[in-house]
């Protein structure tokens, strides 16, 4: 791999959830005084305040419509430049009621974020759409309830290079974002901003890392010191979806261990050969968990199960009710430690997954080693 030099710092934009949030709180101000604001304002769930313009809006017949252009920054996402509307209106239920209009994908298989027959529009986005509705709301001495219409006219058509038809979602995109912002992963300024991490930690000495994709693994990895004391001050450095190029880095930096911290749903890809996780690289996980229970030996119905299932989460369900959840991971984690060690080299490569709905998995035979390794 040839060396990669640090660029500037790319460009971050804005998740589609924080446009969805700006565009309500526009479309309320509209809606309580006539007047449509030119630029919004929220705080996203990572800290940031994000003040954004308003590019359309509209009042009629009691609804108000706001719409919001995503940027997706410096990384190449499908959505970017696509117009996110909010269309809101008074309503007797109190709170915030929230669906999906043209353009927003709805969910059809378990298994996801939103149950069946929800709008397509996470957890996370529908709490900063409710919370932009209420701080505008009581900026203008309203207290009652409203009803919320989020679309994306470009959506039917954008879904169709996105993963969601697998996934179950169908009729347009998903409304998504875990901490507001669009933080570029996947270009050569990044895998530089790595190199640069990594080269100063391996300049002040330490020859032990943990290695993990970005927001789930940064948000669970408080909970796994807690349970690890030894893993207290062992820096972690954090690879997006460049899994293999973050192994390649370490080596050249003269790490002697790693432990590759991730969700599952990331790491079981490595097993598969994908060392980019990105799903426009591939997707591989529900067959790889279908041919681990199978070598656990899973009966035809659970394989089929497996093979169907819309998400990693719903197919360690599905292990768990054929009472093949504690073998099939074993298996799986000794297979992606196989893998983390033939592109390691000399390096120690460990494994430890977790999961959403279940917490920390468990690790690979290295994993459980580096999990008691103290850094330096």
């Amino acid at each position: 791999m040839e060396k990669i030099q640090h660029t500037a710092p790319l460009r971050e934009g804005i998740t589609t959830g924080t446009c969805a949030a700006l565009a309500a709180k526009a479309a309320v101000a509209l809606l309580l005084t006539g007047v449509c604001p030119k630029v919004s304002r929220v705080q996203t769930p990572g800290g940031q305040a994000v003040t954004w313009p308003v590019r359309y809006g509209a009042k009629a017949g009691g609804i108000a419509h706001c719409a919001v252009q995503k940027d997706a920054g410096d990384d190449p996402d499908v959505t970017d430049r696509i117009l996110i509307w909010a269309s809101v209106q008074k309503s007797e239920t109190p709170g915030v009621e929230i669906s999906g209009g043209h353009g927003v994908g709805c969910v059809t298989r378990p298994g996801l974020d939103q149950p069946v027959g929800a709008a397509a529009i996470n957890r996370v986005p529908r709490q900063m759409i409710a919370d932009a509705v209420r701080e505008a709301a009581a900026a203008y001495g309203e207290s009652g309830g409203f009803s919320v219409r989020i679309s994306a006219p470009r959506g039917v058509g954008i879904a169709k290079r996105t993963f969601n038809a697998r996934l179950g979602i169908i009729g347009g995109i998903s409304i998504l974002g875990t901490t507001g912002i669009v933080r570029p992963n996947s270009t050569e300024g990044f895998l530089g901003a790595i190199a640069a991490e990594l080269s100063m930690h391996a300049a002040e000495g330490t020859r032990f890392c943990i290695l993990a994709p970005g927001h789930y693994s940064e948000r669970f990895l408080p909970q796994l010191c807690a349970a690890y004391p030894a893993l207290r001050g062992v820096p972690a450095v954090y690879y997006a979806n460049f899994a293999g190029d973050a192994l390649d880095l370490a080596r050249e930096a003269c790490f002697q261990k790693v432990l590759v911290l991730s969700h599952i749903g990331k790491l079981i890809k490595l097993a598969g050969g994908l060392w980019n996780t990105h799903s426009r690289f591939g997707d591989c996980r529900c067959e790889l968990f279908t041919a681990f229970a199978a070598a656990c030996g899973c009966t035809q119905k659970t394989a089929q199960a497996l093979l169907a299932a819309a998400t990693t989460e719903q197919c360690l369900t599905l292990l768990k009710e054929a009472g093949l959840f504690a073998p099939v991971l074993r298996l799986a984690l000794s297979r992606i430690e196989e893998a983390l060690s033939r592109r390691a080299g000399p390096m120690e490569a460990g494994a430890a997954a977790f999961s959403t709905q279940y917490g920390f998995l468990g690790a690979g035979a290295h994993g459980q080693a580096l999990l008691h390794a103290k850094g330096g």
